[in-house]
C-alpha cells in the first residue's frame, strides 16, 4: 500500500497580488506530486479560473475597521462564520501544511488551521507586512517574503526571503535577452484595478506632449477603464500615435515580453514580473495604499537604478514627458537598467516555497 499523497491548503485573498503568487505555489505543488486546496472569498474566486486545486471553498470574509463600530461587529460576525466553515473544510480534506499569502479571506482559513494544529506558512508579497499576516504572525511556523526587506515584520526569527512565485504563463514567457528599441519603440501600461484612472488618463496627454518623430515611433498597449478608453483612443489618434487600448489584456505574459518600457503601478506582482522579464519602468505607487507599501515595492528596483518612481502628486503630462523624452531616447540605460533589473529578480521563488511547505510537513 503506498503512502499518502500530500495535501496543501492554500488560502488568499481577493485580488491578483494575493491569488497570483499562491496559483504559482499551488503549480510547484502540484509537479511535486502534492494535491492542493483554495480557500478564497467571491472575489477571489473570480480570479480563480485556471487555478490548480482538487478542492475549493469560497467563505464569509470581510476586514475590521475599528473606526466603525457597527461595522466591526458585522464584521467579526462574519469572521467567525468563515473560521466555521474552514474548519469544518480542514477537518474533512486533512491538509498537512497550510499557507497564506494575505488578504482578508486568508485570516479566519489559517487562523481555522493554526487552531486545528497546521503548520503554517505565510508569504508576505509587498515590502511591509500586511495586517493579516501580521496578526497570523505569531501561531506561523515561517514567514516567507517576496523582497529583500520587510518593514513591520516583528518575528525576524521566522523570516525567509524566498521572492514572489511566479504564475506558469508568465515565467514561460520571459525573454532571453533584452533588445533595446530600433525604429518602433513598445511602450506598455498596466493600471491595475485601484485608481487606474489617474494613469489611463495621463499617460495619453504625455505621450502626446512628446516630439514628433517620436510619437511616431511608439506603439503602445495601454490597459485603460471603461470609461476612460474614448478619450485615451481620442488622444492618441490626435497625436498620431499608433496605440492598443483595452479594459483587460488575457495575454498579458506577452505584452510584458514584447515591451521596451513600462508603466506601471507598483504592487508586488507588477514590480516582481517586471523584475523576472528584465524590463525599464516607471513606477505610480498607489498614494492610497495602506502603509505606502507599493512606495517601498518599488524601490527595490528604483535603488539599482532599473526604474524611476512618480509620485501621484506629481504625476502631470508634462512630468511624466520630461522622463519619458530622456528615457526613451537612452539606449544605454535602458539595457543598463534591464539587466539590473533581471539581477534583482528570483525566478525560483516558487521552488524555493516548495521547499519550506515540505519542509513542514516532515516536521
Amino acid at each position: 500500500m503506498g503512502s499518502k499523497v500530500k495535501r496543501l491548503l492554500l488560502a488568499a485573498g481577493g485580488t491578483g497580488g494575493h491569488m497570483f503568487p499562491a496559483q504559482a505555489l499551488a503549480e510547484e505543488m502540484q509537479k511535486n506530486g502534492w494535491e492542493t486546496a483554495l480557500i478564497t472569498d467571491a472575489r477571489g474566486e473570480k480570479l480563480a479560473q485556471n487555478f490548480p486545486a482538487q478542492a475549493r471553498l469560497t467563505i464569509a470574509a470581510a476586514s475590521l475597521n475599528p473606526r466603525r463600530p457597527l461595522a466591526a461587529v458585522k464584521g467579526a460576525l462574519t469572521i467567525l462564520k468563515g473560521m466555521k466553515q474552514a474548519k469544518a473544510f480542514i477537518k474533512d480534506w486533512q491538509p498537512d501544511v497550510a499557507a497564506g499569502f494575505g488578504g482578508y479571506p486568508a485570516f479566519p482559513a489559517v487562523r481555522a488551521a493554526q487552531s486545528l494544529g497546521l503548520p503554517t506558512l505565510l508569504h508576505e508579497q509587498n515590502a511591509v507586512l500586511g495586517r493579516v499576516n501580521r496578526a497570523l504572525l505569531g501561531q506561523a511556523n515561517i514567514l516567507a517574503s517576496g523582497f529583500d526587506v520587510l518593514e513591520k515584520c516583528s518575528a525576524k526569527d521566522k523570516w525567509v526571503i524566498t521572492g514572489n512565485p511566479l504564475r506558469r504563463q508568465i515565467s514561460d514567457a520571459i525573454p532571453k535577452s533584452y533588445d533595446s528599441p530600433q525604429t518602433q519603440i513598445n511602450l506598455l501600461i498596466i493600471g491595475g484595478s485601484l485608481g487606474a484612472r489617474l494613469i489611463g488618463e495621463t499617460v495619453p496627454q504625455a505621450l502626446a506632449l512628446l516630439p514628433g518623430d517620436m510619437r511616431g515611433r511608439l506603439n503602445v498597449v495601454q490597459q485603460t477603464r471603461e470609461e476612460s478608453l474614448e478619450a485615451a483612443n481620442r488622444v492618441f489618434k490626435a497625436a498620431g500615435i499608433k496605440a492598443c487600448c483595452e479594459t483587460f489584456f488575457h495575454n498579458i505574459e506577452d505584452e510584458l515580453a514584447r515591451a521596451h518600457y513600462i508603466i506601471a503601478r507598483a504592487g508586488a506582482s507588477s514590480v516582481s514580473e517586471i523584475a523576472a522579464m528584465g524590463k525599464p519602468a516607471l513606477f505610480v505607487p498607489l498614494a492610497i495604499a495602506m502603509d505606502d507599501h507599493q512606495t517601498v515595492n518599488a524601490r527595490s528596483l528604483k535603488d539599482r537604478d532599473a526604474a524611476d518612481i512618480l509620485p501621484e502628486s506629481e504625476f502631470t503630462p508634462e512630468a511624466l514627458a520630461h522622463i519619458l523624452e530622456s528615457r526613451l531616447n537612452d539606449s544605454l540605460w535602458l539595457k543598463q537598467a534591464a539587466t539590473a533589473a533581471r539581477n534583482t529578480a528570483k525566478p525560483d521563488a516558487a521552488p524555493h516555497l516548495a521547499r519550506l511547505v515540505k519542509e513542514l510537513a516532515s516536521t
